[in-house]
């Protein structure tokens, strides 16, 4: 005897992007998207009451055999509530065959969740935990991703992208879609479509000239400003994103004063987790001192570049060079 098919659904867990997706999927095949948009019910689980959930759940499918209702938050929300999940679990017994419910979480619910154990046990109930890939594991999302787009990638450009766009599943495939679509699904993607394509690559290799500053490295410094000259940044823009990347060191400074983290950076600067995190480490490189006597140098090249004084890209080299050693 076959099993019959699911009426309720648990979707938890951090991976957001993957839930969001699989849930379209889930959609798509309940029948024309018209028709399901008519037949879905979306609650906000903070405060839905049970007698709202078995309102939307018990209405008959208008034009359609099937309903779609989804509820978001609610199994955390009541998580301790006996009374409450006692009531739900015995109204889930007798959800109309009509009705597909499906629970969906932002973050992982404990093994022990009544709920999360019915769906587990019970014919009727299904559950699927979204796990977002780590560090490690990112680069083989990323190689599946682009091959799901219809491209093949290099492990080494695959890791590369982990790198500078960071775990943003939705940015990354994003990002995935346009290297496809840049090599028209016709070659394997390589690192340097990567630099050509991703808006992060040449923001990352800037974060490279100001390690190597930090560092007193004048050789790696200057090697890497004639890597940017020759992929083609022009050297008043190369020059801006220098002097920005200056200015963001000088607010995260202040910033870590106050014992601000990554992620409250990101959000105090409006900036990306990944620039985020590089310039909360790139500021332990400079004294407050030094950051203001390299900023002052910026602006000094900036006048003397536009007033005609020098060439833009021997003002660079002269700049990289200075600031190599700056005490």
């Amino acid at each position: 005897m076959s099993r019959p098919a699911p009426t309720f659904y648990v979707f938890h867990g951090s991976d957001e992007f993957t839930c969001a997706e699989t849930l379209a999927d889930f959609r798509s095949r309940l029948g024309p998207p018209d028709t399901v948009d008519l037949n879905t019910t979306l609650l906000d689980g903070r405060k839905a009451t049970l007698a709202e959930l078995r309102h939307a759940c018990d209405a008959i499918p208008f034009m359609a055999e099937k309903r779609l209702v989804i509820v978001e938050g609610l199994l955390a929300r009541t998580a301790g509530q006996e009374e409450f999940l006692g009531d739900l679990a015995a109204y889930l017994g007798r959800l109309p065959e009509t009705t597909r419910l499906v629970f969906v979480e932002a973050k992982p619910l404990p093994a022990h969740h009544p709920i999360l154990q019915l769906a587990q046990k019970d014919e009727r109930g299904y559950v699927k935990q979204f796990v977002s890939p780590d560090a490690k594991t990112l680069p083989g999302w990323i190689e599946k991703r682009v091959q799901k787009h219809g491209g093949e990638i290099e492990p080494q450009a695959a890791a590369q992208l982990a790198a500078v766009v960071g775990a943003d599943l939705r940015l990354l495939d994003q990002e995935v879609a346009k290297l496809v679509a840049y090599v028209d699904a016709e070659r394997v993607i390589t690192g340097a479509d990567v630099d050509a394509v991703v808006p992060y690559a040449q923001a990352a290799v800037v974060f490279d000239l100001v390690d190597a500053l930090g560092r007193r490295d004048g050789q790696t410094a200057a090697r890497t400003l004639h890597r940017l000259l020759d992929a083609g940044e022009h050297p008043l823009g190369l020059l801006m994103m220098i002097v920005r990347q200056f200015r963001l060191l000088i607010q995260v400074k202040e910033l870590k004063a106050e014992g601000a983290n990554p992620q409250t950076i990101a959000k105090a600067l409006g900036i990306h987790p990944f620039p985020a995190r590089k310039l909360h480490t790139q500021a332990t490189y400079f004294t407050d001192e030094q950051l203001e006597v390299v900023y002052r140098h910026l602006l000094d090249a900036d006048v003397a570049i536009k007033g005609g004084e020098i060439e833009a890209d021997v003002a660079l080299d002269l700049l990289v060079a200075g600031l190599a050693v700056t005490e």
